[in-house]
């Protein structure tokens, strides 16, 4: 008899026996569902998934998570991994033991030693081994939550940013070509509104001390003109802004001030490309991600990279601050700071701890430095048989290359060791436009072709972004370069130069990379316990047909959707010794359709906008399956699969040495222990009866 969720026989019942076991054989604690610390450790980022488990165990090192291992082989329950709750799939929470790897959280930097290598994992002290053991769990899982809830705010990114997403409801503004509510038709019919072009200037409410907004009630103009002062947009740096000012502000507020560039040409962008025979504004830049584009002229850093070791129970935003607040010894060259910050490449930051590390993981820094996979240089890791391993590209080297790209399926990681490397500021921000349909592709095109040869230190993306109810639809353009600030305005003059539609926000400027982290899911606006659904791909080419045809689609979502085209290539296309293959990390952008709505909302659209996006209008350019650090929630075997490419049939080989039962199956492994395909319901949790919207509708074909 097969249990709900596809398990070959019905799980085991946790009798007082046997947890009085697992409670004796570790150093962690461990929370009954009885315990209000269970829905604390299990509540899910994404609310669409139900926790069904029976316990929760809060390893502290790795021998604990051995024992657990054990524990669940030996009386046959099904373990899972949370090591965050950012993931929409659930399979944090699928299993019958959840492991959360909250306590795993110890961190540490260092240069490379004099042999220009890094001190191994097991040459450090165990995570917790500074006498820690049991401690009475009262409110434990509360104290998590919150903390989750305070790493969740994104203020910091721009408070001037903050500002405007908080600023008048649409009925305050000049009517906008578009209205969206939550009742709209399923077949995506709109109220008619006015195609009036207004030329807008948004004022932005007074902020609390320490955001970035330089003035209250400042007017925000369209950066395609010069304002009066000659000045372009408005850019908060000074030009000759000390570039290590915000490590000495603890409230990590961004400069003020204007910048005193100018407005130039819209040809800009045709000069991008790294070679000294391009014409127009010349911009040479070196692509190799090893030189230190990132260092000011008054600062020169002493090593190309250093080595960051951190608990797998970090979240991604902790690795940034731990790093941030610790630079290395840096020389000064004209009288400045003497440390540099450096940074690990990571995914654009959320809360999530680093469980995704091991699958992917693409960012800002990731065209300059390639995927976060791409700068690991060792694991501590925990197999299916207990077993505890230093995985490297010396040591278990065919785990070594699986792990990277399907860590999740081969076992479980409790400590990484990943390079970082040094970046004191970044110019980076967001130019924010109204959508609307007549014109929206005129600016992705536009956005397109400015970045045709962009050097590896450029990021850039596009989204559109739809409502929050009451608010208007946007198109947001964000950019993050790695280098000067006088380069980088280049670009951004090139990005600005579209004339199509008054720009409603120009706040791109110099700011800390640590704050740079948080621009996407500022922009994104995401909510804990909403309902989330994730579709991604990778695409070869952008032509202008797949773009109108993008924008007209965009146009019928339900408010909650946003749709991105990422820009990839670069470094990522270097890597070839990891199980992600060389065509995906040839193409040309990352595409994700990110959706969330309300729980007990019931709209069909929610999921199949993104569905029929991905999967019929991208068709015709997509390659493969996406990075896997993108697989979603009820994800078809098929596209799990296809994320791997050329390189499935040695995955599966892999799987069959370090996991054969597949104790990990609480994974993206779409297989079960026999090999056979299974479909997504087998190894995800339910979603529960008040969600509203029911995934029945991907099972139409």
């Amino acid at each position: 008899m097969c249990s709900p969720r596809g398990s070959l026989t019905e799980p085991s019942l946790l009798t007082e026996g046997l947890l009085h076991e697992l409670v004796s054989s570790i150093r962690g604690q461990v929370y009954q569902k009885s315990d209000p610390n269970f829905v604390e450790y299990t509540i899910m980022f994404n609310g669409n998934v139900e926790t069904i488990g029976q316990v929760v165990v809060c390893p502290l090192d790795a021998e604990d998570v051995r024992e657990i291992i054990l524990f669940c082989r030996k009386h046959a329950f099904s373990p899972s991994v949370k090591a965050g709750g950012f993931g929409t799939a659930g399979w944090a929470v699928g299993g019958d033991i959840i492991i959360d790897l909250s306590k795993i959280a110890d961190a540490d930097i260092e240069p490379p030693n004099e042999e220009s290598t890094f001190t191994s994992i097991r040459d450090m002290a165990p995570s917790n081994s500074k006498g820690k053991g049991k401690k009475p769990g009262v409110n434990a899982g509360k104290r998590r939550r919150e903390d989750d809830d305070k790493l969740r705010t994104y203020q910091a990114a721009s408070g001037t940013v903050a500002a405007f997403l908080r600023g008048p409801s649409r009925s305050d503004l000049p009517p906008p070509n578009l209205r969206r509510r939550l009742n709209e038709s399923a077949d995506g019919s709109h109220a008619n509104a006015s195609d009036t072009s207004v030329q807008l200037v948004q004022n932005i409410p007074t902020t609390s001390p320490g955001s970035d907004v330089d003035a209250p009630n400042v007017a925000r103009r369209s950066n395609v003109e010069s304002t009066p002062d000659g000045n372009i947009g408005s850019s908060n740096a000074p030009f000759n802004a000390d570039p290590f000012g915000y490590l000495e502000d603890h409230n990590h507020s961004s400069y003020s001030g204007r910048s005193n560039f100018q407005s130039t040409s819209r040809t800009l962008y045709g000069s991008w490309g790294s070679g000294s025979n391009s014409t127009g504004s010349s911009v040479a830049i070196t692509t190799a991600p090893t030189v230190l584009h990132s260092i000011p002229s008054q600062t020169q850093a002493i090593h190309t990279h250093a080595y960051v070791t951190f608990g797998a129970g970090m979240r991604q935003k902790e690795i940034d601050t731990f790093t941030a607040n610790n630079p290395l010894r840096a020389r000064s060259i004209s009288g400045g700071q003497d440390t540099v910050p450096y940074h690990v490449p990571l995914c654009c930051g959320s809360p999530c701890r680093i469980f995704h590390y091991a699958s992917g993981g693409f960012g800002f820094l990731g065209r300059l430095y390639g995927l976060s996979i791409d700068n690991l240089v060792e694991v501590e890791m925990v197999l299916a048989d207990g077993r505890i391993l230093i995985v490297n590209e010396n040591e278990h080297s065919d785990l070594w290359w699986a792990l990277r790209g399907a860590g999740p399926a081969f076992g479980i990681a409790t400590r990484y060791k990943a390079k970082a490397f040094p970046i004191p500021v970044v110019f980076a921000g967001n130019l924010i436009y109204r959508f609307h349909k007549a014109t929206a592709a005129s600016l992705i095109k536009h956005f397109r072709d400015c970045i045709k040869n962009a050097p590896r230190e450029l990021y850039a993306n596009v989204l559109l972004t739809a409502g929050p109810a009451g608010k208007d639809s946007l198109v947001v353009v964000q950019m993050c370069y790695v280098g000067s600030r006088e380069k980088g305005q280049e670009y951004l003059a090139a990005l600005a130069s579209w004339d199509g539609e008054k720009c409603l926000l120009n706040e791109v400027n110099e700011k800390s990379f640590l704050h740079q982290q948080d621009s996407v899911a500022q922009v994104l606006r995401g909510k804990a316990g909403r309902q989330w659904f994730i579709r991604s791909a990778l695409i070869t080419s952008l032509p202008d047909d797949i773009i109108h045809q993008t924008v007209l689609k965009f146009d019928d979502t339900p408010i909650g959707c946003t749709w991105l085209f990422e820009l990839a290539g670069g470094a990522i296309s270097d890597f070839e010794d990891t199980c992600v293959p060389k065509s995906q990390r040839e193409t040309l952008f990352t595409v994700a359709a990110l959706h969330q709505w309300d729980m007990g909302i019931n709209d069909p659209r929610c999921i199949t906008t993104a569905e029929d996006w991905i999967a019929d209008t991208l068709k015709p350019v997509q390659t493969g399956g996406p990075f896997p650090s993108f697989l979603g929630r009820h994800e078809a075997p098929s596209r799990t699969i296809s994320s791997f490419g050329s390189n499935w049939d040695r995955l599966k080989e892999i799987k069959k040495i370090y996991d054969p039962t597949n104790v990990f199956r609480n994974s993206l492994w779409p297989l079960d222990a026999e090999g056979n395909i299974v479909e997504a319901s087998t190894h995800e949790p339910p979603t529960p009866s008040a969600a509203g919207t029911s995934f029945e509708v991907l099972l139409k074909e």
